[in-house]
This record gives structure tokens, C-alpha cells and sequence, in this order.
């Protein structure tokens, strides 16, 4: 038989069923590459979006309706938003509001795509559809790619949408020919029974893991002039449905939080597909809509897309409280995963985001690290075994911090990143490594408190009142390091250095008095090498104070700074006067044999 001969299916040749499969890949394909280059092009605005968001959550619902129409993808923003919950920078009502909005965002793809069927020979609306505008739009993407690296992602925008529509007209063309295929029709008509119609659309969208998609190929079916409103319901509504498979993936491995967003997406849509089917059909059966039976195009899909999903908003909104309590509920807190999933993979997608998770770990690695030193100088008081006990834990906690945040740190710069985004994840692997140091030599503190304790030595009258006021000054250079690390306070990590000065002042002369209390008989040699251990891991706490003062700085001014280079110029003109002013006020401040 002549392959022109072979019929397929519903009426379909072999040719247009290749049609079809290309046209499906190429919208997919067309969808996929928009919507990262979309991501890419507005994801160094998400970070100062989140960083503003407030516990509003009418703000977070517009958040998630605003990313999802820029990224193209509900599916995409709820695993974002997984990730930020699971690393700790949003809430888990704030997200629940978020995917709400999605679901309200990624309508606007189906109204882009409902252009495909307009019918008209004016000249403006026929150069507003698809077929007219997207080859242009692919041959300026084209110029964009073909002009170098700058105009990469406008061209992945403008590339990415065009053979998304240009798909969307390759499905179109090749189901025209069902639109009169008796077989065809009567498959679409047994999806006006709602249980059907449900799990049609939810397996689709599952499958294809994008509501978006799903609902274009709806649109594309549309076209034949087969299905109706009645039909298209349902299979819209568990369109919505499928999308959850995404987020139910992407909690798997992630935090609590994390899985309660994704329990709180699937209990938002489920629900709300079935009480609006349930008050659909019950008003169907009472006042008979003559709709029901319409053949739906495009633009009709659009509108039961968008009605549904900004109705289920509107009825939901004032029950996020009640979904955050029942998402609870089905996930009820466990025990001491945490640490292991702050740190999100699906975040590297976004370099922003990753990073600025990455922040908010070094902050409370700066704590931890501030944590280690006050107890340390606590033990040097007085020793307990018990306390020197948790202070070992807290360096094996900050020791974790430094090898997860070294190791996504790492992952993060092999993202396209930019100049300033690549300066400010190298900047975040220094300051890990001086934070980890400092717990380091708060334990060198505490070893030395524990040999002065068991061996029964007592340092003179005179060196433990040189001590208090070393100590104070390496207390308060660490508590004014944290402070300028948390408000990323660029002024704060400037007045470091000083006192990193005087610290270094304090150290030598401290060393200069012991020397001569030894020769003078008041201490020994041996309690004099516990002395300079002392004096070399205070200072070594205030060097590293330094350097994360410096890698603020350098993070600041989006440009390495040569350390020696620097420390001179702190010295020079008007930096140098106020340098020195600094340091004087300090040096009176700590200076030794005060009683305060």
C-alpha cells in the first residue's frame, strides 16, 4: 500500500502524525528555552523581591503571578519557591500565598497562545497574531545570538517564543484534519464525563510537568472544532492537578517547610478543582447552560483557565492559615534533618538566589563562630569540662557549615554568573574559611584554659588584668565583624582594621611585660608559653576579623583588593587621618592597666 495511503488513528496519515510530534517537542522545546532565558534575564531582580517581602500575603500572591508570567512556567516558581523554603529564605504561609499567584500567572501564557485562532483580515489584528509577529521576533533573537554573549538571553527570549508559537501552529496544522473526523469527535465528548476529563488533564500536565504546556495543547485541540466547554472543563481543572507532580518532586530530599509547601499546592488545586466542578455541575443541573454544548477555541480556554484559577485564589486567600495548618498536619515535625538541606541544588538555576542563600548561611556561620569565641574566653575565667564540651560541638557545627557552603559555593560559581555575582560567591568561600578558623582558635583557647586548670596554674595578678583587657578588644573587633557581616554595613567592616591595630599593639606589649615578670621571678617558663598560645590565637581571631572585613569591602566595591595595597592607602590622606583617629580612640579605650 502507498505510504500516502496509510491512515492512522482518528483519520490521521502516518506524515501528520510526525507533524504532530514535532510540533508538540517544538513547543515544549520553544517554552523551555524562553522561560530559562526569562529566569536568567530577571533573576538578579528576584533577589531584592524577596528581600522586600513582607508577611503580606496579597504581596506574595502578586510575587508568585509576576514570576510565573516572566518565567513562562507555575511549575518552575513552585519548585523555586520549594527551594527557598527549604534554604530558609521565605515562610512557609508567605509561600503557600506564592503559589497561589503562579497559579494566576500562568494564565497569561494561554492568552498569548489564544492569538493563534484569531480570525481577521484587519491589518492590526492580523499583524498582532502569532504567525505574523514570531518570525520577526526570531530573526532579531537570531541577530542577538549571532552578535556575541551580551544579548545572549534576549535571544534565548525572543528564539524560545517564536518556536513556541511556531509549534503551537505545527499542532494546529496537524490535528485540522480531525475537525470533521466522526471517531474523533466522540473520543473528545466522553471528557465531558468531569472524573475523565480530571484525569486526562492531570496526566498530561504530570507527564509534561508544565500546566502551561498542557493548556496550549488544549488550545491547539481546540482548533478542530471538536471539543466543548462541557469537555474542556474538566481537563483544564486537572491540568492544575498535574502541575503538583513538580513540586511533590522537587520536595523530595528537601526539609519539613519544604514538603508542606508542595502538600499545601496539591491540597489548594485538589480542592479547589473539585469545589468548583462540584458548583458547576449542581448550577448546570438547575439553570441548564446553553454554553455547555458551545464548541471552546482558544480564547475560551484562556477564560475557563483564568476564571478557575483566579476564582480558587479568591476563595482560598482568606483560608491560608487553614491550608498552612492542614499542610502541617500532614507533614508533623521530625528531628535533625535540617542541616543537611539548607543548601538547595534547584536554587543554581537562579545564581541570585543561590547566593544570597549562601549569605544568610554565613551569617549564621558568624554567629556560630562568635558563639565558639565568648565561650572560649568564658572557659579562660573558669574552666568546665561540660562547656568545653559544647564548645567542641559548636566548632564540629561551624566545620560542617564551612564544607557545605565551600562545596555549593563551588557549584554556584560554575554558573554563567556575572562579574559582580561571581566577586560576591568567591567573596562568601573567604569569609567561610576565616570563619572557620576562628572557631578553630577558640578551641586552642579552651585546650589552653583546660591545661592551666589541670595542671593548677594561675597566671599573676598583672597578666590576667593584661588578659581582660586583650580579650575585651578581640571581643568586641569579633561582635563588630558579626555586626557588619548581618547588615552587610560596609562602614562597620571600614572601623575593623583599627582595631585589629590595636589588638596586634596590645599582644606585643603584653609579651614585653611577661618577659620581664619572668626574669623577675614572678611566673614561670612554662605558664609563659600558655601566655604567648594565648596571645597568638587572639590575634590570630582579630586576623581573621580583617580578612572578612576586607572581603566585605572587596564584595562592595565589586573589585579584588590587594590586602598590603589596601592596609597602605588606610593610611594615606583623608583615609589615613581618620584611620589614625580611629586607633587612638581605640588604643585609649583598651589600653592596659585600666580597671574597667
Amino acid at each position: 500500500m502507498p505510504a500516502m495511503g496509510i491512515k492512522e488513528g482518528f483519520g490521521m496519515s502516518i506524515y501528520d502524525i510526525f507533524t504532530l510530534l514535532g510540533g508538540v517537542a517544538m513547543f515544549l522545546f520553544g517554552m523551555r528555552v524562553m522561560g530559562e532565558s526569562l529566569e536568567k534575564r530577571a533573576g538578579s531582580k528576584l533577589k531584592p523581591i524577596l528581600e522586600n517581602l513582607t508577611s503580606h500575603p496579597w504581596k506574595a500572591v502578586l510575587l508568585g503571578a509576576g514570576v510565573t508570567a516572566i518565567m513562562q512556567s507555575s511549575s518552575g516558581t513552585t519548585v523555586m519557591v520549594v527551594g527557598f523554603v527549604n534554604s530558609g529564605i521565605m515562610q512557609l504561609r508567605q509561600a503557600i500565598a506564592v503559589v497561589m499567584g503562579a497559579n494566576i500567572g500562568t494564565t497569561i501564557t494561554a492568552w498569548f497562545l489564544s492569538l493563534v485562532g484569531v480570525q481577521s483580515s484587519n491589518f492590526l489584528i492580523t499583524l498582532l497574531k502569532p504567525s505574523t509577529f514570531s518570525p520577526i521576533l526570531g530573526f532579531v533573537g537570531i541577530v542577538l545570538l549571532m552578535s556575541g554573549k551580551r544579548h545572549k538571553d534576549t535571544a534565548g527570549i525572543l528564539l524560545g517564543f517564536a518556536v513556541l508559537m511556531l509549534g503551537m501552529q505545527q499542532m494546529s496544522g496537524a490535528v485540522s484534519s480531525l475537525s470533521d473526523n466522526a471517531a474523533f469527535i466522540g473520543l473528545l465528548t466522553k471528557f465531558s464525563n468531569p472524573f475523565i476529563g480530571v484525569l486526562v488533564g492531570a496526566a498530561v500536565a504530570g507527564i509534561i510537568q508544565s500546566s502551561s504546556a498542557s493548556v496550549g495543547i488544549l488550545q491547539a485541540i481546540s482548533l478542530t472544532g471538536g471539543l466543548s466547554y462541557g469537555a474542556a472543563l474538566p481537563i483544564i481543572m486537572g491540568q492544575n492537578i498535574g502541575t503538583c507532580v513538580t513540586s511533590i518532586v522537587s520536595a523530595i530530599g528537601a526539609n519539613r517547610n519544604a514538603k508542606r509547601v508542595a502538600a499545601a499546592h496539591v491540597i489548594f488545586n485538589v480542592l479547589g478543582t473539585i469545589l468548583f466542578l462540584g458548583l458547576f455541575y449542581l448550577s448546570n443541573a438547575l439553570f441548564r447552560f446553553s454554553f455547555v454544548k458551545e464548541t471552546i477555541n482558544p480564547f475560551g480556554v484562556a477564560l475557563v483557565h483564568s476564571l478557575f484559577n483566579l476564582g480558587a485564589t479568591a476563595l482560598f486567600y482568606p483560608l491560608i492559615p487553614l491550608l498552612e495548618s492542614a499542610a502541617k498536619r500532614l507533614i508533623p515535625d521530625g528531628q535533625g534533618d535540617e542541616l543537611a538541606v539548607l543548601l538547595d541544588e534547584r536554587l543554581l538555576k537562579t545564581p541570585p538566589i543561590a547566593i544570597e542563600v549562601c549569605r544568610r548561611q554565613v551569617m549564621i556561620m558568624a554567629d556560630q563562630s562568635k558563639q565558639a569565641q565568648l565561650k572560649s574566653d568564658a572557659l579562660l575565667d573558669a574552666f568546665d569540662s561540660k562547656e568545653f564540651d559544647l564548645l567542641l560541638g559548636i566548632e564540629e557545627l561551624v566545620d560542617r557549615h564551612e564544607d557545605m557552603l565551600g562545596s555549593y559555593l563551588i557549584k554556584v560559581s560554575a554558573q554563567p554568573l556575572s562579574q559582580a555575582q561571581s566577586l560576591e560567591a568567591f567573596g562568601l568561600l573567604h569569609m567561610i574559611s576565616d570563619l572557620e578558623r576562628i572557631s578553630d582558635h577558640a578551641v586552642n583557647l579552651g585546650e589552653a584554659a583546660q591545661e592551666m586548670s589541670s595542671r593548677g596554674w594561675a597566671f599573676s595578678a598583672r597578666s590576667q588584668e593584661d588578659l581582660a583587657v586583650i580579650r575585651r578588644a578581640v571581643r568586641d573587633v569579633l561582635e563588630l565583624t558579626v555586626d557588619a557581616v548581618h547588615n552587610n554595613d560596609i562602614t562597620l567592616a571600614q572601623r575593623v582594621e583599627p582595631l585589629e591595630e590595636v589588638v596586634n599593639t596590645l599582644a606585643e606589649t603584653i609579651r614585653s611585660g611577661h618577659i620581664l615578670r619572668m626574669q623577675e621571678g614572678e611566673s614561670t617558663f612554662e605558664v609563659g608559653l600558655v601566655l604567648s598560645e594565648i596571645l597568638i590565637n587572639l590575634e590570630r581571631i582579630s586576623d581573621h576579623c580583617s580578612n572578612l572585613a576586607l572581603s566585605m569591602i572587596e564584595m562592595k566595591r565589586s573589585g579584588s583588593i590587594d590586602a598590603h595595597a589596601y592596609n597602605r592607602a588606610l593610611r594615606e590622606g583623608e583615609s589615613g587621618r581618620r584611620f589614625k583617629q580611629q586607633y587612638e580612640e581605640y588604643l585609649k579605650r583598651y589600653a592596659l592597666g585600666r580597671q574597667d
